[in-house]
């Protein structure tokens, strides 16, 4: 079965690279991925938008995701000037990027919210405002579409070093964080 999943961001946040986690890592899981972008004015902080499929079967479908399982919102502000909800199937997930309750969000009851304060834990445990590791950290947590080692595996080939280490140390964070109000 086929999950699409779509995140909204702002250039510069890493939406991309985000993308490509994902795929990177559910493509080490045995599945079959699919990540690619969708740029509009291609400057830093202008709205970006990137698509992930992931499948037990080959992916053939290359359009763009209009009906996602799954929403991964970068920026909140960009949910006062863009639907990022457009096509999310009922029942479907949403990761904010706030450190406010899910209650704060205008949401319909037919989705479910999960926050994770993500600049904040970039700021505090990397030193920069990489969020895009800790986004999927609680997108893995919160969907258990993706195993978090797997997510390891896939920052540390793209980041090694230290950088990388503190980028998981945040993404580990995140996903227990998510994991322990599941529970």
């Amino acid at each position: 079965m086929t999950k699409s999943i779509r995140i909204h961001g702002r250039g510069g946040q890493g939406n991309v690279t985000a993308s490509e986690f994902l795929a990177e890592a559910s493509f080490e899981d045995g599945l079959y991925a699919l990540a690619f972008p969708m740029f509009g004015s291609e400057r830093h902080g202008a709205p970006v938008t990137a698509y992930v499929r992931i499948s037990d079967r080959p992916i053939r479908l290359r359009s763009q995701v209009y009906e996602p399982d799954y929403v991964i919102v970068q920026d909140s502000s960009l949910m006062e000037s863009i639907d990022t909800l457009e096509g999310l199937r009922d029942r479907g997930l949403v990761v904010i990027n706030s450190s406010l309750p899910s209650s704060r969000f205008d949401i319909p009851d037919i989705y479910r919210v999960v926050t994770v304060p993500a600049t904040e834990l970039a700021l505090e445990m990397v030193g920069k405002p990489i969020i895009n590791t800790i986004m999927v950290g609680a997108f893995a947590a919160a969907s258990g579409e993706i195993r978090l080692e797997a997510l390891q595996r896939s920052v540390r080939s793209r980041y090694p070093g230290e950088l990388g280490e503190k980028e998981i140390v945040a993404m580990k964070k995140a996903y227990e964080d998510i994991r322990s109000v599941a529970a």
